[in-house]
């Protein structure tokens, strides 16, 4: 992409970089207020039939996706104007989305900076390893990879994990404001748990959050997983790396039915979000209609993302998506193995 087409491009999606104080107040009343409102019915249909109080949480857990792409404008200062109010309604978000609000603000502002570069990757993104760095790595790690990126591991063990445990704790040489903003969130997670559990007892709120909590956790995993992770996604090393590149052509568009695309914040049009991350969702939609180029990023739909699962290694080569099953055809003698890939293996 010449240096022109990208100074335009971006041109053309500043209009839409302005935050709309009253619709982000909006926001706040209509997924908020209906996510409260579902928790309460939930805690009544128990007295009937937790048949019945399932698909209410099931519900519920599509609110607290809306819930975290508004925590997500905050962390990019796009949904207030002032920074205070995005700090302050981001980490109370936070607490209801179970993310600590400064890390991963911090660890998602790196994944914007490095989406797609090779030589850049492991913080705020999913592993994704080379066909080349596969065939080099010893058998633990490619164990390791192999049970990463099954299904199960990374949609049914991944949200306990990720958001249960690994958001508990800070990280590595985080700043103080990152490690006091953690022990916050933290600690109004056991306050607020403990007065649900002290109001209406530790068996309604497990049968209520339980599902809430696992539903929305593996659905905004998917989210993330599947908004990069597509055949002709776009990974390049250092050198050759584009930061416009990358958004445009690393992150799809999903397309979704109108429902699942407003419950989801329009975070379907992800290669806007990633051209421009201080477009406030409201305005997503709005920016991708209206600049023609953007329209040709790679579209999914519910459908043809399912094929996304089959993908496990990035094919430097080809600059594609390959199965553990077609790793095997390609190079079924691990001895000749550089030899056929034409490289040397460190």
């Amino acid at each position: 992409m010449h240096q022109s087409n990208i100074a335009h491009l971006k041109q053309s999606v500043a209009p839409y970089e302005k935050t709309d104080t009253k619709t982000s107040i909006r926001q706040l009343f209509n997924t908020l207020g209906p996510f409260f409102l579902l928790w309460y019915a939930a805690y009544l249909s128990l007295s009937v039939s937790y048949w019945l109080t399932l698909p209410i949480a099931i519900v519920a857990a599509g609110f607290v996706i809306r819930t975290f792409i508004l925590f997500h404008d905050c962390c990019h200062q796009s949904f207030f104007k002032s920074r205070l109010a995005n700090d302050i309604v981001g980490t109370i978000t936070g607490v209801l989305t179970f993310c600590p609000y400064e890390q991963w603000k911090n660890t998602h502002n790196i994944h914007h900076a490095s989406s797609g570069n090779l030589d850049k990757r492991g913080i705020g993104d999913i592993w994704i390893l080379t066909v080349e760095e596969y065939a080099a790595a010893p058998l633990w790690r490619r164990v390791a990879y192999r049970i990463y990126r099954n299904p199960f591991v990374m949609f049914g063990l991944g949200p306990i994990f990720v958001f249960l445990i690994q958001y508990r704790f800070n990280r590595k040489g985080a700043k103080r404001k990152e490690r006091i903003n953690t022990y916050v969130t933290n600690a109004s997670l056991v306050a607020l748990y403990s007065l649900m559990i002290w109001a209406i007892g530790w068996q309604a709120v497990v049968m209520i959050q339980g599902p809430i909590f696992f539903v929305s956790g593996m659905l905004g995993i998917w989210l993330f997983y599947v908004q990069h992770t597509f055949e002709d996604s776009y990974f390049e090393n250092e050198e050759e790396w584009s930061y416009v590149k990358a958004a445009v052509e690393g992150s799809s568009y999903y397309k979704l039915p109108k429902l699942f695309q407003w419950i989801t914040g329009n975070i379907g049009f992800h290669h806007v979000h990633h051209l421009s991350p201080r477009v406030p969702n409201y305005h997503l939609e709005k920016a991708h209609n209206a600049t023609p180029p953007l329209q040709k990023a790679t579209t999914i739909t519910i459908a043809t993302s399912l094929k996304s699962l089959r993908f496990r290694l990035w094919d430097e080569r080809n600059k594609t998506f390959v199965r553990f099953k077609d790793f095997k055809s390609l190079y079924r003698q691990p001895d000749s193995m550089a030899d056929n890939m034409k490289i040397t293996l460190p």
